[in-house]
């Protein structure tokens, strides 16, 4: 239960490399796939849940070799945190920019396909916002987190 079959530090490289990996793969995928999870939170609950399963289920896993994997998971996620809050480049890099969907009632198709949001999608949103036309629409952004925050034309 102790013992663990692999030198600590190659539990601490194996999650490095994950966490490196999950975050690149999520920032490809685009914001849609990501709803409402920062990228870090997702990835942090994926591997992390993972870590602590192996050294829960008696596999080939130790309970200390799955502590060791999630205090490195938790440790990269607080610095990677901590390092995009200092550095706006390395934000963008990591969570990205907003981007502009519809402004003043032109709709960017653009921004959609690269950012992988159908049509249906969007107007779902605009609707949830009380919104039933694109021409009644004075800014859409897409925001980090994958949601869509609309403003209207003041009705008269």
């Amino acid at each position: 239960m102790f013992d663990i079959a692999v030198p600590w530090w190659e539990l601490v490289v194996r999650g490095l490399v994950v966490y490196v990996f999950l975050i690149a793969l999520l920032r490809l995928t685009g914001k849609r796939q990501i709803g409402q999870l920062s990228p870090f939170d997702l990835v942090l609950l994926l591997i992390l849940s993972n870590a602590v399963q192996n050294s829960m289920n008696a596999g080939d896993n130790s309970l200390v070799g799955g502590l060791i994997s999630a205090t490195t998971l938790v440790a990269v996620n607080y610095l990677v945190g901590l390092i995009a809050f200092k550095s706006k480049k390395l934000e963008a890099v990591i969570e990205g920019r907003p981007q502009v969907i519809i402004h003043q009632g032109k709709l960017f198709e653009d921004v959609m396909n690269e950012a992988k949001l159908t049509r249906q999608e969007l107007d779902s949103t605009l609707r949830q916002s009380g919104y039933f036309e694109i021409k009644d629409i004075k800014l859409a952004i897409l925001e980090n987190n994958g949601s869509v925050t609309v403003q209207g034309y003041d009705k008269k």
